[in-house]
């Protein structure tokens, strides 16, 4: 409950202090590039309950059809002002109104795709016992997920069978021991992360 609160508080604080910043940024993707101005994906929410996921569209118009689910190295579906939002993590600020919403928390397990929840639904039916999150400990040790993924000559095949089985340890950990504290030190480093512009991995856009 209180982890609840302190959610809402924070995206409902957050979304009002930022309005003038979602405006700019929602004309800068409306007028460069044809496509809507929001990126909405289905991903597995709490007890495996699917839902659409914002982001400020940083893709050209369609990309998951386009290509991998997976985001990894100079992807040319990225747009110009994609380039930008998202190493300034700005794309996935609109996740604000899905913690509102009550989707996902602030911090939590990073939701996945249907595709690999369901891969590996065992391992996803404990992590998924808690709301997924705008980051956690795995989007920090991943924070360069894109290029390690650029480097493989099978990006999808290398998160399949590398880097997603460390995510999975990494959120069964958080989900088995939840808690405000450790949400707060989360967020703490992913604010260090970004401030030093390296990036945290990303899903499909």
């Amino acid at each position: 409950m209180l982890k609840r609160f302190f959610d809402m508080t924070v995206a409902a604080v957050g979304l009002l202090l930022l309005a003038p910043l979602l405006v700019v940024v929602a004309l800068l993707v409306r007028l460069t590039s044809r496509g809507p101005v929001f990126f909405r994906q289905e991903r597995m929410g709490r007890a495996f309950r699917p839902f659409g996921i914002y982001k400020f569209r940083s893709m050209v118009q369609d990309a998951p059809k386009k290509g991998s689910l997976v985001t990894f190295g100079a992807d040319p579906r990225i747009t110009r002002v994609g380039h930008f939002l998202r190493a300034a993590k700005i794309d996935e600020l609109p996740q604000l109104i899905n913690v509102l919403m009550g989707d996902m928390s602030l911090v939590g397990p990073r939701p996945e795709v249907r595709k690999y929840a369901e891969m590996f639904r065992e391992d996803f039916a404990e992590i998924l016992r808690v709301r997924p999150g705008i980051t956690d400990p795995a989007s920090i040790k991943y924070r360069n997920e894109a290029e390690i993924l650029g480097r493989s000559e099978n990006p999808e095949k290398e998160y399949i069978e590398q880097v997603l089985p460390e995510k999975i340890r990494l959120a069964k950990e958080y989900a088995q021991n939840p808690s405000l504290w450790l949400d707060f030190v989360i967020i703490l480093k992913t604010i260090h992360v970004v401030g030093r512009g390296q990036s945290l991995p990303r899903r499909g856009e």
